[in-house]
């Protein structure tokens, strides 16, 4: 590891633990309106590659319609998750052994 990465490193860290009653933010200008703003522009999720055996005819749809097909197969997915998605259950605390 090089001596500016290392460098980065700890100052990364020291930051990290800095409390947030500490951090001067005075210089930089509240944002009141976010019209513009992009949900997810900088969210990457990790791809992982995969084959996937589908019939000809719904690939022959996705690309009549779509320039990257494989990228409209995983939204069409994801879309589908998150409408299937099951509902998150509140937490509950664990029961000690031998206590109601």
């Amino acid at each position: 590891m090089s001596k500016a990465r290392s460098r980065r490193g700890v100052e990364l860290a020291r930051l990290a633990a800095l409390p947030e009653s500490r951090i001067d933010v005075s210089d930089i200008p509240e944002v009141r309106d976010w019209r513009g703003a992009q949900i997810g522009r900088f969210y990457r999720p990790v791809k992982k590659p995969v084959t996937l055996r589908l019939d000809a005819d719904i690939i022959d749809w996705l690309k009549a319609r779509e320039d990257k097909y494989q990228t409209a197969v995983n939204r069409i997915l994801r879309d589908y998750m998150r409408e299937h998605a099951a509902p998150k259950r509140p937490a509950t605390r664990k029961r000690r052994a031998g206590r109601p």
